[in-house]
């Protein structure tokens, strides 16, 4: 298929496979080595780059992204972040004023995702750098030359537009979800690709490009009307496309310890490439979305060709690998309610920032005149799919807010779940950690300080 997009300010059409990736075009085909290839799995960052489109320019990670998600897009590389005459990037130049560098190989992803957020005027370099690793100088001088960049004007060869191409192109990218439907019914074991960041690791760990299962792919990218947020009064409807950066923007006002967890489980790169459908739907057992999606009580949007179905977001996810999803349909959008006051949601893992989790808990109990009136609890990580607490739940509903029924509450835990033992944590751990994440949940409600980032000693 062909692709047209920008590259550096230079028009490129290439002629590709549908899953060859940014990073292996520009290493391979452009010999632009600049952009690294560290973890390949959207993890390190030291392939970041700037993509812009209609939205804007954000950072994305090029090794989990592929060549048709940026058609009609600019793309700029650490190679095309000087001016033209060899001018230095203001946030180049403040990386070698404050000696942000020492082995160099993650310092081209920094630089990019440091001259994205200072396009876009972002100064939190805390969030904006911290899907970038760097195990040499550490941050404090990077950040360093991140805020004395902040004030320098931002070079007129950065601010790129991205091209106007006719919409008929060999690509299949269908441009409205009912193009989509069409598509999903002639293709009912195809694959959909949104942000990639999950299927960009069937090619790059599974090799899943080199046996026949990508054969079937259509591109979601383009599919703009998946890409909204409705406001319903008392709900958000939000799309299936709808990244988790802007899943992100439109709850963070709403549910606060949701948008926190958001914050955390994924990059600034990964979330901007990333979609709340496709984090529902690829089923995992360890996403940290489902878990606080079952405690709102949101609803899932089915669509098979013109036919659509609502069901509880919990009774889609049935055993580890298997959905509630008939062939040909795909995952429209899903509803949560804008207002849960009594939300939390905790998230347990070995490294604070974008990693897997071990447990991670959602908590939405109701309590009326010191008396619990419903109760929504739900964990990834504790077995084969997301899952709520039943036996833990009724032990709550009825009873008076105590110490001692959240108590006894927690031992239904125990015959709600067998987690399993792996690399991130034992069976005992992961039993115990989610028991202490409802006493947790109970002091947390009744205004104790629970934040480990807060407490002091």
């Amino acid at each position: 298929m062909i692709v047209t997009f920008l590259l550096n300010g230079e028009i490129v059409e290439v002629d590709t496979p549908p899953t060859q990736t940014l990073l292996d075009y520009l290493r391979e085909t452009r010999d632009l080595k600049g952009t690294k290839e560290g973890c390949n799995e959207g993890d390190c960052g030291a392939c970041s780059i700037m993509v812009t489109d209609a939205t804007g320019a954000r950072s994305l990670n090029a090794c989990i992204l592929f060549l048709p998600q940026l058609h009609g897009k600019a793309v700029r590389t650490v190679e095309g972040l000087a001016a033209p005459d060899g001018t230095l990037h203001p946030v180049q130049q403040a990386m070698i004023d404050h000696h942000g560098s020492q082995c160099g190989f993650c310092t081209p992803g920094f630089v990019m995702s440091m001259a994205t957020a200072h396009l876009n005027g972002r100064t939190d370099h805390n969030e904006a750098l911290a899907g970038n690793l760097c195990r040499c100088t550490g941050y404090a001088p990077i950040i360093r030359a991140a805020k004395s960049a902040e004030d320098a004007p931002i070079p007129d060869h950065v601010r790129d537009t991205p091209l106007e191409l006719p919409n008929e192109t060999q690509i299949p990218a269908p441009e409205t979800s009912d193009a989509l439907a069409q598509w999903c019914l002639a293709h009912p074991e195809g694959t959909l690709i949104a942000g990639a960041t999950d299927v960009g690791l069937w090619v790059t760990k599974n090799f899943a490009d080199r046996d026949g299962k990508l054969d079937e792919v259509a591109f979601l990218n383009r599919c703009t009307d998946l890409q909204k947020i409705d406001d319903q009064g008392d709900a958000l409807r939000i799309g299936a496309g709808v990244t988790m950066t802007d899943v992100l923007a439109a709850v963070g006002d709403l549910h606060p310890s949701y948008a926190e967890m958001i914050r955390r489980y994924g990059s600034l790169q990964v979330r901007n490439a990333a979609t709340i459908g496709g984090n529902i739907a690829n089923g995992s057992p360890i996403g940290d979305n489902p878990p606080a999606l079952i405690a709102l009580g949101a609803i899932l949007h089915l669509r098979q060709g013109d036919t659509r179905r609502d069901l509880p977001i919990e009774d889609y996810f049935i055993d580890y690998g298997k959905q509630d999803r008939k062939p040909g349909e795909f995952v429209e959008a899903v509803t949560i309610p804008k207002s849960a006051a009594a939300l939390r949601c905790y998230k347990l893992s070995k490294r604070f920032d974008q990693d897997i989790s071990a447990v991670c808990g959602a908590f939405n109990i109701t309590v009326i005149d010191e008396q619990i009136t419903d109760a929504r609890i739900a964990f990834g990580g504790m077995a084969g799919t997301p899952k709520r607490a039943p036996l833990s739940e009724a032990a709550l509903i009825g009873k008076p807010w105590s110490l001692e029924t959240i108590s006894n509450a927690a031992a239904g835990l125990r015959k709600d779940f067998q987690p399993m033992s792996d690399m991130r944590a034992s069976a005992d751990y992961r039993m115990e950690a989610a028991i202490g994440q409802l006493h947790r949940y109970f002091d947390d409600m009744n205004g104790n300080e629970t934040d480990v980032l807060e407490v002091r000693a």
